[in-house]
Formats: C-alpha cells, sequence, structure tokens
C-alpha cells in the first residue's frame, strides 16, 4: 500500500514508525512531516485543511490510503472529501469531528446516550456564564467550546479564577475557540486515557494511557499539549475499562449512528475516575498527543493493520495483541512553553541515540537546516522508551535524555509518578 499520513507533529513521528515497521507498506509520504519523520519516510508541503488539495496529492501519488494525525483536518472535513473521492481514509467526518470540535455537542450527545459526566451549562455571553459561577461556586471547570489545541481548558479553583477565565475565552484569548463556553462541575478522582477504534458500527479498545497536562514537576503550573504519558495506565483496570465501553463509549457511537453520523477513526476517551465508576471527561477524534507515542510503541506494526481494518468496516474480526510491557514518553519543551518561547535553537547529541523497538526520539516541532535540527516548536521532542515495567522504560527514557545537548530546552523528571 502507498500510504499518506497527514500532520507533522510527534504524534505523526510515532504512526509514521508504526506503519513503516509492518510489510505492507510500500511507500510512506507523511505531509508536511518534520526533521524526524523526513529521516524515514518522504514528507511533502501540502496544505492539510484543504479537502481539494489533499484529494489532488493522493490522487497524482497514487495512495491507497490516507491517516488523518490531528484534529484540525478532520473539523474541516477533509476526511468527507477524500471518502467522497472514493479513496480509504482513517478519520472522522466533518459532523462526527464535532465530539471534539464542540463540546456543547458532546454534552449534549452525552446526554442522550446517558453516559456520566459532569454537570455543565453552556454560554454564549460572559455576564450568564459569570451568574452559573457565582451561582454553583468554584472549583469549577470553564472550557473553550471550540478547537483550542489543547489549551483552552481552565481549571478554577476559586470564582475569581473562573470569572477571569470566562472574560479571556470571551475576551479572545483562544480565538474563535472561546466564543461560546461551556462551564462544568469539577469532578474529583484520577484521570485516564482510553483510545478506541470505530467502524462505524462495531468497536475495538486498543489500549490505555496517562498523561501529563501541567508544565510543572509534581503537576503544577498552567496546562499544557501534554508534557509526558505512560502506558498502560494502572487506574484504568479492565473491570472500569469494560464499564466505561458499555456505559460511555458505545452508547455514544449508538447516538451517533442513530443521528446519521456514524464514528469511524480512532476516538479518544478522557475519564475520570473515582471510587471504580468511570465519568467522560471529554471525547477527542485522534490519538493523543504525546499518548499516541506510547501506544504506538507498544503496538508497533499493529497499528497499520488496525487502522487498515477500521476504515474498511472490519473490526468485528480484529483483535489487539499486547505484550505484557510498559511504555512512557516525556517530552522536552523549548524554555518559556507554554507562554512565548524562541525558535531557531540547535539540538545536538540525537544521532548518538539508540533507534529500536524499545528506544525512540519522536520529533514534533523540529526542522533540518544545513544538516542541523533545529526546534521550531512549543513541544519539540518526545523522548519514549518501552521496557518490562514502567521503571525500565523510565529509565531508559531519563538515560537518553541525559544525551540530549539542547540548553534551551526544559522538561519534568517526574513523568510516570502517579504509577510510581
Amino acid at each position: 500500500m502507498n500510504i499518506l499520513i497527514l500532520g507533522s507533529g510527534g504524534r505523526e513521528h510515532a504512526l509514521a514508525w508504526a506503519v513503516m515497521q509492518n510489510p505492507k507498506c510500500d511507500k510512506l509520504i507523511v505531509a508536511p512531516g518534520n526533521a524526524g519523520i523526513a529521516q524515514i519516510a518522504d514528507c511533502a508541503a501540502l496544505d492539510i485543511e484543504n479537502g481539494t488539495a489533499v484529494v489532488s496529492f493522493a490522487e497524482e501519488n497514487a495512495i491507497d490510503f490516507v491517516i488523518i494525525g490531528p484534529e484540525a483536518p478532520l473539523a474541516a472535513g477533509v476526511a468527507d472529501r477524500l471518502r467522497a473521492a472514493g479513496l480509504l481514509v482513517f478519520g472522522p467526518s466533518e459532523a462526527a469531528a464535532r465530539l471534539e470540535a464542540s463540546k456543547s455537542f458532546t454534552k449534549e450527545v452525552c446526554d442522550a446516550a446517558g453516559a456520566p459526566t459532569a454537570a455543565y451549562g453552556h454560554f454564549t455571553d460572559a455576564e450568564a456564564a459569570k451568574a452559573h459561577v457565582r451561582q454553583h461556586g468554584a472549583p469549577t471547570v470553564v472550557k473553550a467550546d471550540g478547537l483550542a489545541a489543547g489549551k483552552g481548558v481552565i481549571i478554577a479553583m476559586t470564582e475569581e479564577e473562573a470569572i477571569a477565565a470566562i472574560d479571556d475565552m470571551f475576551g479572545g484569548a483562544f480565538g474563535g475557540a472561546g466564543a461560546e463556553v461551556v462551564i462544568e462541575e469539577f469532578m474529583e478522582g484520577e484521570e485516564a486515557s482510553l483510545f478506541v477504534l470505530v467502524d462505524g458500527e462495531d468497536v475495538l479498545a486498543i489500549g490505555s494511557a496517562q498523561d501529563h497536562k501541567r508544565v510543572g514537576e509534581g503537576d503544577t503550573g498552567p496546562n499544557t499539549g501534554g508534557m509526558g504519558a505512560y502506558s498502560p495506565a494502572p487506574v484504568l483496570s479492565a473491570e472500569i475499562e469494560a464499564k466505561a465501553m458499555e456505559e460511555i463509549v458505545k452508547p455514544t457511537m449508538r447516538v451517533m449512528a442513530e443521528r446519521g453520523m456514524p464514528y469511524q477513526g480512532v476516538l479518544y476517551a478522557g475519564l475520570m475516575i473515582k471510587d471504580g465508576q468511570p465519568r467522560l471527561v471529554e471525547y477527542n477524534v485522534r490519538f493523543g498527543d504525546p499518548e499516541c507515542q506510547v501506544l504506538m510503541m507498544r503496538l508497533g506494526a499493529q497499528a497499520l493493520d488496525l487502522m487498515h481494518a477500521a476504515a474498511e468496516g472490519r473490526l468485528a474480526d480484529a483483535q489487539v495483541n499486547w505484550a505484557d510491557d510498559h511504555a512512557i514518553t516525556v517530552v522536552l519543551a523549548a524554555q518559556g512553553y507554554p507562554g512565548g518561547y524562541e525558535k531557531g535553537t540547535e539540538i545536538k547529541g540525537l544521532d548518538a541515540l539508540p533507534e529500536d523497538s524499545s528506544n525512540m526520539v519522536f520529533h514534533a516541532g523540529t526542522k533540518s537546516e544545513d544538516g542541523k535540527i533545529l526546534a521550531i516548536g512549543g513541544r519539540v521532542l518526545n523522548v519514549t522508551a518501552r521496557g518490562d515495567t514502567l521503571q525500565e522504560a523510565r529509565d531508559r527514557a531519563y538515560a537518553m535524555i541525559d544525551e540530549i545537548d539542547w540548553p534551551q530546552g526544559f522538561h519534568r523528571r517526574d513523568i510516570g509518578w502517579r504509577a510510581l
């Protein structure tokens, strides 16, 4: 198969790495890709949110299968354009992608499905939102309704923080994503991510992970796109996973199908778990980043077979073969992230690091220039390792990090602390 992956981050590098291990992959193109992806696949300049351009590119390059990495092209209907042109694609339709693109839509679907989630209010003006906060008090969670690259969620421990977050969102801090706001009950418990493949009818759980959203050690400081992750998530036991599938995922997928927007792709269910009971925090309509990196590390070549089965409607016959192992990824970010940061600094020492089924550095915000690897993003590298135990995987990852020479970068030293 000739395969096209859309995206340029660490998630897409991990997807490309897994796909390349499968003998069914004859040729792989990643658009636009990054410096790390360019070492294993062809990269192409392409506007991945322009469905017409993506279709033309796929046809010109005899692409058999398109895997859409990020949420923005899905929300822009790129999967619909590809399907309309007769191309096989992994990723939900624009209508189904509203499960991530609109928090209020998701809440309404969960209500219809009877899926346990936080109580909420949906607001289109700031004063009504503030009145809700004053009525219900804090702690509370303020969310931009639209896509905000993983950053449009403020956990407000006081009413003042909540009101400031409302002002920020309606004031344009998250662009169009904050034109509407959802305010949720603050849920206590431990958070974990469940990843499920869906083919429009059947569902298949393919693994769990836990990520570290806050920038500082001990889970302190502002939320980020994720500073590290590990898989599996110990809190998500087989019993709790089964409960989440029966009470949350399957009812949601049933309602989506009943509404004429059957879901096809990967569904990432963020769960809050307390006293053995899962509740939905949010859905994402693509692999998490950096959770994808630890999942791909553990799945390897079979990831392509599973995504292909989901795209062709064959999940009823598919199964996941898990090794009894653990994987961890640690994000190296530019100093200042998630605020302002310097671009164009050089990263040295990557050439000497091992690249195999147990050790990989997945690139996110990098580019290659004059033989040098330069940092051009906030989250720049995902140093990823697997082992028989989480401790072994963690030791491997941090040993690799210690060999990287990048004074302008930083990372957390405590990834995996909840499990360890």
